[in-house]
């Protein structure tokens, strides 16, 4: 069983570690590919380290695949698991085969979300 936690939770904005910092985040679509073709997918804030080799999202740490990936970009360090990251599309069809259906959008970015395909 998978443990995920939301990093909101966790800590608030003004405690985030330094490899959390605001302006080096990103509301992006993050779908678990280590099942399915298509798997669980979230549209969540999405921190970048300082280099902007490994991202965090809750509780997770993704590197990228390299190009090496089937229909995923990126790996989860600790599981191996592969995902799909990349930033939400205005026509809401982040899914491979198209559509948002199923989509869970974290309550924390809901609203700039919204701001941000329209």
């Amino acid at each position: 069983m998978k443990t995920t936690f939301n990093i909101s939770e966790v800590y608030s904005e003004e405690e985030l570690p330094k490899e959390f910092k605001l302006e080096r985040s990103r509301i992006m679509y993050i779908e678990d590919k280590s099942t399915d073709i298509e798997g669980s997918a979230r549209i969540g804030r999405v921190y970048f380290s300082k280099s902007g080799k490994t991202l965090y999202y809750r509780g997770r740490k993704f590197r990228s695949l390299k190009g090496s990936g089937f229909k995923a970009n990126y790996f989860d360090v600790d599981s191996g698991d592969e995902f799909w990251i990349s930033g939400p599309r205005k026509d809401r069809n982040d899914r491979l085969y198209g559509g948002q259906l199923g989509v869970v959008i974290d309550a924390d970015v809901k609203e700039d979300y919204v701001k941000l395909i329209q």
